[in-house]
């Protein structure tokens, strides 16, 4: 998605929120921009790719292995006899491999599915009785639903539980490979409503949103996060980037919402509240539902606000707003259950896929957020993401009388904080200075008298002769006259 940010906000245009392939339905960035129809076909494309390369590699590698062996056996015989185990073996091997759930609808793959149910439940008897008190109820209620249905309720529900005891057996696939075996599932069950059963359209909906919930509600624990994925670690970082994010402003975002008119703060309180509960459904089109809900508050807020309809571009910078605001937990991972296990229906047409299409856009956005994002320059926005500063909060004067003295003080507090780190920062700048200034003059010093001394070497000269005293007896001019003598006179 080509997310740019202008002065008047975040704009996304709406061509872009729909499957590149050019199929009209909506893309998402977890399938490269492509829907859940078309991501699949590429995926079947890449992956018979795969499969067919891989063959290739094995029959080069048993035909050289063929050559090897045969290379090495004396009589011609015994080639033939070997070639032919060994075309054998691998016609074996072909016809042994199904890659497609479409085989567990077929008499020979049910015989073989209750065999491998009946040989499991031995080492595992009490998988099935560990149920929770939600998954029962799950249980009685659709079995409930499907009484309306009469005979192809009974089908349904065979071919719920038989999809249920296959996934149980292949825990050791990966994710993608799962989340393939249900997209499967479901296409092949709504096919058969449609054609077999001849089901009504507007029931079909209803009895696959049954299915989707009874199936999910068994495999969540499953099939949510597991620990071959990165999931995990995907939440934790954007957990982490969520909250260096704190300084966010509406006003970086251009949202459109005033947080001072109690009905907007309400609808603000409710979306968060919607997109945090997310978490807590197992079902994805549950977890779709609060996303929708969340969605519907937001542009309730913008409607109060500018007492007219929102915008796609008033809708995007707020739900940014309210992820940053609400930091879901887990946010990832539901993302990526929901893009896993959802019907793809939901995802590719109605308000559910473009709610969830916008939240993904909101989640890329945030993980890519640069400091032109938000209109500021980027030794402010290093400066806030450091934590050295705090963008300034608005003062007491503003805020309208029925805010509360704790929020006020709060605030003030926050202004304060500010300042003394401000202060605090200008005062080891000057500290380190003036500590450099004392090095470099201390250096310079050293300097020059170094200079001085090696301009102006020390000479040591020899010692003079003592000078004779001034009242010794001058031996040596016996010519001078004696010293006068002290006279005395009288009177």
């Amino acid at each position: 998605m080509n997310l740019k940010s202008e002065r008047r906000g975040i704009h996304v245009d709406q061509s872009e929120l729909l499957c590149k392939k050019g199929c009209g339905y909506y893309g998402n960035p977890a399938w490269q921009g492509f829907c859940s129809k078309c991501w699949r076909e590429e995926y079947h494309k890449a992956r018979q790719k795969q499969i067919q390369e891989d063959w290739e590699l094995a029959e080069r590698l048993q035909r050289e292995e063929e050559e090897a062996y045969a290379s090495s056996q004396s009589t011609q015989g015994a080639q033939s006899l070997t070639f032919s185990k060994f075309e054998e073996k691998k016609t074996n091997e072909k016809t042994r491999k199904v890659t497609t759930v479409k085989k567990f609808f077929t008499a020979s793959s049910r015989t073989g599915a209750k065999k491998e149910i009946q040989e499991a439940k031995a080492p595992s008897p009490s998988i099935n009785r560990q149920a929770s008190i939600e998954t029962d109820r799950v249980s009685k209620e659709f079995v409930e639903f499907l009484k309306t249905y009469h005979k192809p309720g009974q089908d349904i529900y065979k071919q719920c539980k038989l999809f249920l005891d296959t996934m149980n057996h292949k825990r050791d696939l990966s994710i993608e490979e799962q989340s393939e075996c249900a997209q499967d599932f479901y296409q092949n069950v709504a096919e058969k409503l449609q054609t077999r059963w001849k089901v009504p359209p507007e029931k079909v909906e209803k009895a696959m949103d049954q299915i989707e919930k009874y199936i999910m509600t068994r495999q969540y624990k499953y099939v949510f996060c597991p620990e071959t994925t990165d999931d995990e670690k995907k939440d934790l970082a954007v957990q982490k980037r969520i909250r260096a994010l704190h300084w966010v402003t509406p006003q970086m975002l251009c949202v459109p919402v005033n947080e001072e008119i109690p009905e907007v703060s309400d609808m603000v309180v409710k979306a968060i509240t919607d997109i945090i509960e997310m978490d807590s459904k197992r079902v994805p089109r549950d977890k779709l539902a609060c996303i929708t809900k969340c969605s519907k508050h937001i542009f309730n807020a913008i409607k109060i606000t500018k007492n007219e309809p929102a915008s796609a571009d008033d809708f995007l910078p707020t739900l940014i707003y309210i992820v940053l605001k609400g930091n879901p937990p887990r946010l990832q991972s539901n993302i990526q259950y929901i893009t896993r296990f959802c019907n793809p229906s939901r995802l590719m047409t109605g308000e559910d896929g473009y709610y969830f299409t916008n939240l993904c856009c909101a989640v890329a956005f945030i993980e890519k957020l640069d400091a032109q994002s938000l209109n500021l320059s980027q030794e402010d926005f290093d400066r806030f993401m450091t934590g050295q500063t705090s963008p300034k909060k608005q003062e007491s004067d503003s805020f309208s009388p029925d805010v509360c003295l704790g929020v006020k003080q709060m605030y003030k507090n926050l202004d304060l904080l500010s300042q003394l780190n401000e202060r605090q920062e200008r005062i080891v700048s000057e500290a380190k200075k003036l500590e450099k200034d004392l090095i470099d003059w201390t250096d310079g010093i050293t300097k020059e008298v170094q200079d001085i001394v090696e301009k102006y070497p020390l000479e040591i000269k020899p010692k003079n002769q003592a000078l004779a005293a001034i009242d010794s007896e001058n031996v040596e001019n016996d010519k001078l006259p004696p010293p006068l003598q002290p006279q005395v006179y009288a009177g």
